[in-house]
This record gives C-alpha cells, sequence and structure tokens, in this order.
C-alpha cells in the first residue's frame, strides 16, 4: 500500500492504464494479506469474490449481487484540516452515515474536516473510490471502525480494486493494525418525509 509520503506515478492524470497498473498491484497486495489472515484464523471465514468493476459502487453491487446495506462496511477517507492535515479512514455500515461533524471532527481533534475526494483517496491508498479497503492501509493511517459493523455476521468491504470485494466476519477488522473500534462514529440515515 501506498504512504501519505510516497509519490504517485507521474502518469497518474495523463497516460491511461499507469493508474491502473498501481490499483491492480494494490489488490493484489490486498489478497495476499486476505490469505494471510484466513490462513491465521480460518473463524474468519474470509472470500474475495471477483465482480463487475462498473457495479463496484455500493448501490449497484449489492443489487446486482444480493447483498445488502446491512451487510456493506464502506471505507471512508476524512481529511481533518490543520496544518499538516491529518488523515484517518473510517469503516461504516452503508446503510448508516458517518458522523463526520463531530465525532470524527473531535477524535481528530480539528475544527474542520471532510470526506477525501477521489484523487486524494487514490494518493493516500492506492485505491479507487467502489474498491478502498481497510486491508493493507498504511500503518501511519488510523483507522476507526463504527461498532455496528462489529455486529455483523458477515460483511462486504472493499477488494483493493473495482473488480472484487471481501467478504468475511467482520472481526476481520480488528485482525489489522492501528484499528480502533469507536461507539457511534456513525448515526442513522434521517428519516424520508412521508409521501
Amino acid at each position: 500500500m501506498r504512504h501519505a509520503t510516497e509519490q504517485l506515478p507521474a502518469t497518474i492524470d495523463g497516460a491511461a492504464g499507469s493508474y491502473d497498473a498501481a490499483m491492480d498491484a494494490t489488490e493484489v497486495d490486498v489478497r495476499r494479506i486476505v490469505a494471510e489472515l484466513g490462513s491465521n484464523n480460518s473463524s474468519l471465514n474470509i472470500e474475495v469474490i471477483d465482480c463487475d468493476p462498473g457495479l463496484a459502487d455500493t448501490a449497484e453491487f449489492v443489487e446486482a449481487y444480493g447483498y445488502t446495506l446491512d451487510q456493506s462496511a464502506n471505507t471512508l477517507i476524512v481529511i481533518g484540516k490543520s496544518d499538516p492535515p491529518v488523515y484517518v479512514a473510517c469503516v461504516v455500515l452503508a446503510s448508516t452515515r458517518l458522523d463526520v461533524n463531530k465525532v470524527v471532527r473531535r477524535k481528530l481533534g480539528v475544527k474542520k474536516c471532510s470526506f477525501a475526494g477521489p484523487d486524494v483517496t487514490g494518493e493516500l491508498t492506492g485505491m479507487k473510490i467502489g474498491g478502498v479497503t481497510p486491508i493493507g492501509l498504511s500503518k501511519h493511517m488510523p483507522l476507526w471502525v463504527d461498532r455496528r459493523v462489529m455486529d455483523c455476521e458477515r460483511i462486504v468491504l472493499g477488494g483493493g480494486s473495482r473488480s472484487c470485494k471481501v467478504v468475511a466476519a467482520p472481526e476481520i477488522l480488528t485482525a489489522l493494525p492501528h484499528v480502533e473500534v469507536v461507539e457511534d462514529l456513525a448515526t442513522d440515515p434521517p428519516k424520508a418525509p412521508p409521501a
């Protein structure tokens, strides 16, 4: 995985293919780490499933592959606005909303924070949106997991690229370094107004 201080290839927004090659290398690393985690703890019940990259975004993936938003654990990168900026990876169920403006901001110790855009996410993780996973992130990036994720029987995580997903027991997350399970990291989405 890329460290925040590593430079990306100069062709990231230039020649097609160079950035995708970096994504493929990231997926290979994730698959290797997943295999190691699974061989060390069979109770994690890990499988890597291939998927159509065009269906990697959560809503499309769950509809096409028969999973639910309550099983989908999204990894979101947040930037704390400070000098220098601080970053954190947060894992929340797709059926919830990350509490960026209260819980995350307070834990980061900053006045403002926001979601990292696709370019910054790629620079920090080596991954594209739709494939971001907490597996193999830099040891310099804290990893916070909403407590509700740990209550699931199995979860679906990004696989390091848009071409695959990792399905496992949620304890795969606590098997990772630098992880903290956080109470109320996410909130329920607002109720839809009556029709």
